[in-house]
């Protein structure tokens, strides 16, 4: 009985304290009933500014130490057609968010175009008295971090409005190329750029630049529903590509060494599948080969096959519409291509900054249409000598000068223009003291210098437009 009597003393005191805990945590509840449990929401994450929307105007800020702007200035005096890359932290901001990625590279581009940013050859950064200029440059988010993206993208030009004062002749030519449905063009918009230098008091506000997609890996994998497979061989054309012979010695993958006695350029020079050089000459070598051979039927049969022709001609209408004379056809020159993996060529329009009246080598705004450059060049001959194809082509041109379209037509193309220079007109007096205001005016180097864009006078819409004959 003792056992029992100690057994049942226990059970007794541990439903005293079972009761007791019952009590307290009721009490407990009772008191906090009235109010809401505490939740720790996390701060939102910005979203990416989409780049490429040309009705924004995106702020990008660009900090880099002095050491490294030193070494971008001196790069460039060593060999001003060097791409080495400096060190940078970018920040962007359009209007809803702010995004800042870190180590990024930067660096000088252009050709004719590129110059030093700051001051004259041997002068380091001047932090008393910058003498800052307009410069061209390339963006590389994964130079310093492999993985690192913006917008899934990869790289990005800033491009500065170079001898043309209305602000927007290549975007008004990208703009109308996507309008008009050529895929294959690269997407811009504007931007204004801010650089600190980081030891520096305040910045330095270089005004309104144009952003402009880079032709790249990423450029295909954006557009890979449009193309059988992304892994296909593109190639960038300079100065020279005419496409008349298959000469392997101008094919091959640029090296651009510090020292411009070391470095290799070429007139192909090959952007994807480096490692597979010698494949991709081949393919290049045989379709110039075939498209300056063939003949007749056999000819139609071929390029009907290997090129997606309305594609082509629609580009090509859009080219010689708002008077691109730096291109293939006339000069060989500013463009890219792409063989897809299915073998089939895709022509990529480029560099469209002299246009819309800054004119050379002929009078774009009233060239033949069917006569546009050296008829030695065969692309664009060699197709629209095919009766049908040139007719598609000339059918193309009306559409593009279409009262009912809103392409080239003059009272619309003049409303885009003015509503782009509004939106951006404020923002382009810069701390450059170069290209401080919009003005009505083709390149003064050109030949056409009465050519305007917003005046009915002279007005380079109006004149191209009444020189298109009738489709035949």
């Amino acid at each position: 009985m003792p056992t029992f009597t100690r057994l049942l003393k226990r059970q007794l005191k541990n439903f005293k304290l079972f009761i007791a805990i019952g009590l307290v945590t009721a009490l407990l509840f009772s008191c906090i009933k009235d109010y809401d449990p505490v939740v720790i929401v996390p701060p939102p994450v910005p979203k990416p500014v989409e780049i490429f929307d040309i009705s924004k105007v995106t702020h990008i800020n660009l900090e880099i130490s002095t050491d490294e702007w030193n070494r971008l200035l001196t790069s460039f005096d060593i060999n001003p057609a060097n791409e080495e890359y400096i060190l940078a932290n970018f920040n962007i901001n359009g209007g809803n968010s702010d995004i800042a990625l870190d180590s990024i590279g930067i660096r000088i581009r252009g050709n004719t175009s590129r110059r030093r940013p700051e001051g004259d050859e041997g002068e380091p950064h001047n932090r008393i008295a910058p003498d800052w200029h307009h410069a061209h440059f390339a963006l590389n988010f994964k130079k310093y971090r492999n993985n690192q993206r913006y917008n899934n993208l990869e790289k990005i030009n800033l491009k500065w409005f170079k001898d043309d004062a209305n602000y927007v002749r290549e975007v008004y030519c990208y703009d109308l190329f996507e309008r008009f449905g050529v895929w294959t063009a690269p997407k811009s918009s504007y931007c204004i750029l801010t650089i600190k230098i980081r030891e520096d008091d305040k910045s330095a506000y270089f005004g309104v630049y144009q952003m402009v997609e880079s032709i790249d890996e990423d450029y295909l994998v954006t557009r890979r529903n449009r193309y059988t497979g992304t892994d296909g061989n593109l190639w960038k054309c300079s100065w020279g590509a005419s496409l008349r012979y298959p000469d392997r010695n101008s094919m091959g993958v640029e090296n651009i060494t510090p020292d411009p006695n070391t470095m290799q350029t070429f007139t192909y020079d090959l952007k994807t599948n480096k490692e597979a050089l010698e494949p991709a000459k081949d393919e290049l070598s045989e379709f110039i080969t075939d498209f300056t051979t063939k003949t007749g039927e056999d000819f139609k049969n071929w390029v009907s096959g290997k090129i997606d022709i309305p594609l082509l001609l629609r580009t090509y209408a859009v080219n010689v519409m708002v008077g691109m004379w730096d291109d293939y056809w006339a000069n060989t020159n500013n463009y890219y291509m792409y063989f897809d993996t299915d073998g089939k060529f895709y022509f990529i329009p480029y560099d469209y900054d002299n246009t819309l009246g800054t004119s050379l080598l002929m009078d774009s705004g009233t060239q033949d249409f069917l006569h546009w450059g050296d008829v030695n060049n065969p692309l664009i001959r060699k197709i629209i000598n095919i009766p049908e194809y040139r007719k598609m082509y000339f059918g193309f041109l009306h559409e593009l000068i279409a009262e009912d379209n809103d392409y080239f037509y003059a009272p619309k193309s003049i409303v885009r223009i003015e509503n782009w220079q509004n939106m951006i007109r404020q923002n382009v007096p810069n701390d450059t003291g170069e290209d401080m205001f919009i003005g009505d005016f083709p390149a003064n180097w050109g030949n056409k210098p009465e050519y305007r864009l917003n005046a009915a006078s002279d007005n380079f819409f109006t004149i191209r437009s009444s020189h298109l004959p009738p489709i035949n």
